[in-house]
Protein backbone atom coordinates (compact mmCIF):
# COMPACT_ATOMS: atom_id res chain seq x y z
CA UNK A 1 0.00 0.00 0.00
CA UNK A 2 1.51 3.29 -0.71
CA UNK A 3 1.87 5.94 1.77
CA UNK A 4 0.71 9.55 2.15
CA UNK A 5 2.91 11.76 4.38
CA UNK A 6 1.34 14.58 6.16
CA UNK A 7 3.62 17.35 7.26
CA UNK A 8 2.37 19.48 10.27
CA UNK A 9 4.49 22.41 11.38
CA UNK A 10 2.94 23.72 14.69
CA UNK A 11 3.50 26.70 16.38
CA UNK A 12 1.26 28.18 19.63
CA UNK A 13 -1.69 26.22 18.53
CA UNK A 14 -3.19 24.60 21.49
CA UNK A 15 -6.15 25.32 21.22
CA UNK A 16 -6.48 23.85 17.70
CA UNK A 17 -4.35 21.23 17.79
CA UNK A 18 -5.93 18.08 19.02
CA UNK A 19 -8.92 19.07 17.03
CA UNK A 20 -7.08 19.16 13.47
CA UNK A 21 -5.08 16.30 14.33
CA UNK A 22 -8.16 14.12 14.84
CA UNK A 23 -9.41 15.61 11.66
CA UNK A 24 -5.98 14.73 9.68
CA UNK A 25 -6.86 11.23 11.63
CA UNK A 26 -9.82 10.43 10.21
CA UNK A 27 -9.97 12.77 6.67
CA UNK A 28 -10.33 10.11 3.30
CA UNK A 29 -7.04 9.23 1.67
CA UNK A 30 -7.87 7.51 -1.33
CA UNK A 31 -6.86 4.63 -0.05
CA UNK A 32 -2.94 5.63 1.44
CA UNK A 33 -2.07 4.43 4.38
CA UNK A 34 -1.04 7.66 6.47
CA UNK A 35 2.17 8.79 8.08
CA UNK A 36 1.50 12.64 10.05
CA UNK A 37 4.64 13.63 10.81
CA UNK A 38 4.22 17.37 13.15
CA UNK A 39 7.12 19.70 14.41
CA UNK A 40 6.51 21.51 17.28
CA UNK A 41 8.59 24.93 16.46
CA UNK A 42 9.47 25.69 20.01
CA UNK A 43 5.81 26.47 21.15
CA UNK A 44 5.03 28.85 24.43
CA UNK A 45 1.81 28.60 25.14
CA UNK A 46 1.47 24.89 26.34
CA UNK A 47 1.31 23.50 22.85
CA UNK A 48 4.36 21.30 23.42
CA UNK A 49 2.86 20.09 26.37
CA UNK A 50 0.10 19.37 25.23
CA UNK A 51 2.01 17.53 22.65
CA UNK A 52 4.32 15.49 24.81
CA UNK A 53 0.93 14.11 26.90
CA UNK A 54 -2.10 13.61 24.49
CA UNK A 55 -0.05 13.54 21.02
CA UNK A 56 3.20 11.21 21.16
CA UNK A 57 2.65 7.49 21.09
CA UNK A 58 -0.53 7.78 18.85
CA UNK A 59 -0.37 4.96 15.88
CA UNK A 60 0.83 6.82 12.61
CA UNK A 61 1.70 10.07 14.26
CA UNK A 62 5.35 11.18 14.73
CA UNK A 63 6.25 14.33 16.67
CA UNK A 64 9.39 16.47 16.15
CA UNK A 65 10.86 18.92 18.22
CA UNK A 66 13.01 22.65 17.73
CA UNK A 67 14.89 23.35 20.57
CA UNK A 68 14.46 27.48 19.21
CA UNK A 69 11.99 29.18 17.09
CA UNK A 70 13.04 28.95 13.56
CA UNK A 71 10.00 29.45 11.55
CA UNK A 72 7.54 27.62 9.31
CA UNK A 73 9.90 26.92 6.69
CA UNK A 74 12.28 25.48 8.95
CA UNK A 75 9.53 23.56 9.99
CA UNK A 76 8.60 21.94 6.81
CA UNK A 77 12.07 21.43 6.25
CA UNK A 78 12.75 19.50 8.83
CA UNK A 79 9.61 17.57 8.79
CA UNK A 80 10.04 16.59 4.74
CA UNK A 81 13.51 15.01 5.71
CA UNK A 82 11.80 12.82 7.88
CA UNK A 83 9.23 11.55 5.63
CA UNK A 84 9.11 8.22 4.04
CA UNK A 85 5.51 8.29 1.88
CA UNK A 86 4.97 8.14 -2.09
CA UNK A 87 3.07 11.73 -1.54
CA UNK A 88 3.73 14.24 0.94
CA UNK A 89 1.34 17.08 1.51
CA UNK A 90 1.68 20.19 3.77
CA UNK A 91 -1.37 20.82 6.29
CA UNK A 92 -1.62 23.53 8.75
CA UNK A 93 -2.07 23.09 12.50
CA UNK A 94 -4.85 25.57 12.29
CA UNK A 95 -8.50 24.87 10.76
CA UNK A 96 -8.25 27.64 8.20
CA UNK A 97 -8.14 24.16 6.02
CA UNK A 98 -10.28 21.19 5.25
CA UNK A 99 -8.36 17.52 5.54
CA UNK A 100 -12.19 16.40 3.70
CA UNK A 101 -10.28 17.84 0.87
CA UNK A 102 -7.49 15.43 0.58
CA UNK A 103 -9.33 12.88 -2.51
CA UNK A 104 -9.25 15.91 -4.62
CA UNK A 105 -5.69 17.21 -3.50
CA UNK A 106 -4.29 13.60 -4.31
CA UNK A 107 -6.59 12.83 -7.39
CA UNK A 108 -4.19 14.46 -9.76
CA UNK A 109 -0.95 12.65 -8.96
CA UNK A 110 -2.70 9.02 -7.84
CA UNK A 111 -3.88 9.43 -11.63
CA UNK A 112 -0.13 9.80 -12.73
CA UNK A 113 -0.95 13.00 -14.10
CA UNK A 114 0.95 15.46 -11.88
CA UNK A 115 3.74 15.81 -9.79
CA UNK A 116 2.77 18.83 -7.60
CA UNK A 117 -0.98 19.86 -6.85
CA UNK A 118 -1.81 23.27 -5.15
CA UNK A 119 -5.14 23.28 -3.93
CA UNK A 120 -6.35 27.08 -4.35
CA UNK A 121 -8.78 29.28 -2.19
CA UNK A 122 -9.04 31.39 -5.60
CA UNK A 123 -10.47 28.84 -8.10
CA UNK A 124 -13.80 28.05 -6.73
CA UNK A 125 -14.21 25.03 -4.40
CA UNK A 126 -15.98 24.83 -1.26
CA UNK A 127 -17.32 27.54 1.27
CA UNK A 128 -14.98 30.52 1.98
CA UNK A 129 -15.09 32.59 5.06
CA UNK A 130 -15.01 36.31 3.82
CA UNK A 131 -12.19 38.62 5.91
CA UNK A 132 -8.97 40.76 4.81
CA UNK A 133 -9.29 43.13 1.32
CA UNK A 134 -6.07 43.79 1.44
CA UNK A 135 -4.74 39.98 2.12
CA UNK A 136 -6.65 38.95 -0.72
CA UNK A 137 -4.75 41.77 -2.62
CA UNK A 138 -1.37 40.79 -1.59
CA UNK A 139 -2.00 36.92 -2.47
CA UNK A 140 -3.14 37.91 -5.64
CA UNK A 141 0.11 40.18 -6.46
CA UNK A 142 2.22 37.76 -5.06
CA UNK A 143 1.01 34.71 -6.59
CA UNK A 144 0.86 37.39 -10.40
CA UNK A 145 4.32 38.02 -9.47
CA UNK A 146 5.78 34.77 -8.70
CA UNK A 147 4.06 33.86 -11.97
CA UNK A 148 6.28 36.46 -14.24
CA UNK A 149 9.12 34.11 -12.97
CA UNK A 150 8.27 30.72 -12.99
CA UNK A 151 5.80 30.79 -16.29
CA UNK A 152 3.04 29.12 -14.27
CA UNK A 153 -0.65 29.92 -14.23
CA UNK A 154 -1.29 29.49 -10.99
CA UNK A 155 -3.96 31.19 -9.23
CA UNK A 156 -2.69 30.68 -5.58
CA UNK A 157 0.57 30.20 -4.90
CA UNK A 158 0.57 31.40 -1.24
CA UNK A 159 -1.76 28.49 -0.70
CA UNK A 160 -1.08 25.75 2.43
CA UNK A 161 -1.81 22.94 0.90
CA UNK A 162 0.39 22.03 -1.69
CA UNK A 163 1.30 18.31 -2.36
CA UNK A 164 3.83 16.78 -3.97
CA UNK A 165 5.53 13.02 -4.94
CA UNK A 166 7.42 12.56 -2.24
CA UNK A 167 10.73 12.11 -4.62
CA UNK A 168 10.10 15.69 -5.98
CA UNK A 169 9.88 17.56 -2.80
CA UNK A 170 12.55 15.09 -0.92
CA UNK A 171 14.54 16.18 -3.91
CA UNK A 172 14.62 19.75 -3.17
CA UNK A 173 16.86 21.63 -0.88
CA UNK A 174 14.92 23.87 1.53
CA UNK A 175 16.43 27.14 2.17
CA UNK A 176 14.10 29.77 3.84
CA UNK A 177 12.74 29.50 7.30
CA UNK A 178 9.53 31.43 7.34
CA UNK A 179 6.55 31.75 5.32
CA UNK A 180 9.07 32.02 2.14
CA UNK A 181 8.92 28.51 1.86
CA UNK A 182 6.17 29.26 -0.52
CA UNK A 183 7.53 31.13 -3.33
CA UNK A 184 10.95 29.38 -2.84
CA UNK A 185 9.28 26.08 -3.17
CA UNK A 186 6.89 27.44 -6.36
CA UNK A 187 9.76 28.65 -8.39
CA UNK A 188 12.09 25.21 -7.83
CA UNK A 189 9.05 23.18 -8.61
CA UNK A 190 8.71 25.49 -11.85
CA UNK A 191 12.48 25.04 -12.54
CA UNK A 192 12.46 21.07 -12.36
CA UNK A 193 9.61 21.13 -15.21
CA UNK A 194 7.28 19.35 -12.58
CA UNK A 195 3.97 18.87 -13.99
CA UNK A 196 1.54 20.76 -11.19
CA UNK A 197 -1.74 20.77 -11.43
CA UNK A 198 -4.40 23.59 -9.16
CA UNK A 199 -7.22 22.43 -7.62
CA UNK A 200 -10.66 24.52 -5.92
CA UNK A 201 -10.60 24.65 -1.88
CA UNK A 202 -12.33 25.76 0.02
CA UNK A 203 -11.19 28.44 2.94
CA UNK A 204 -11.88 28.66 6.61
CA UNK A 205 -9.77 32.08 7.63
CA UNK A 206 -9.15 33.37 11.38
CA UNK A 207 -8.17 36.73 11.99
CA UNK A 208 -4.97 37.63 14.21
CA UNK A 209 -7.09 37.98 17.44
CA UNK A 210 -7.75 34.15 16.77
CA UNK A 211 -4.04 33.53 16.04
CA UNK A 212 -2.94 34.46 11.90
CA UNK A 213 0.66 35.03 12.29
CA UNK A 214 1.94 35.79 8.51
CA UNK A 215 2.17 40.10 8.31
CA UNK A 216 3.09 42.56 6.06
CA UNK A 217 6.88 42.20 6.48
CA UNK A 218 6.69 38.37 5.12
CA UNK A 219 5.02 39.88 1.81
CA UNK A 220 8.06 41.70 1.34
CA UNK A 221 10.26 38.82 1.76
CA UNK A 222 8.04 36.58 -0.14
CA UNK A 223 8.77 39.54 -2.77
CA UNK A 224 12.67 38.85 -2.09
CA UNK A 225 12.37 35.49 -2.22
CA UNK A 226 10.78 35.60 -5.60
CA UNK A 227 13.57 37.67 -7.28
CA UNK A 228 16.05 35.41 -5.39
CA UNK A 229 14.96 31.92 -6.81
CA UNK A 230 13.96 32.94 -9.99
Amino acid sequence: MKTLSIVMPVYNEKETLLEILSAVEGAPAAGLRKEIVLVDDFSADGTRTLLEKSVEGREGVRVLYHDRNRGKGAALRTGIARTTGDVVLIQDADLEYDPQEYPKLLAPILAGKADVVYGSRFAGGGAKRVLFFWHYVGNRFLTLFSNMFTNLNLSDMETCYKVFRGEVIRAIRIEEDRFGFEPEVTSKVARLRCRVYEVGIGYHGRTYEEGKKITWKDGLRAVWCILKYR
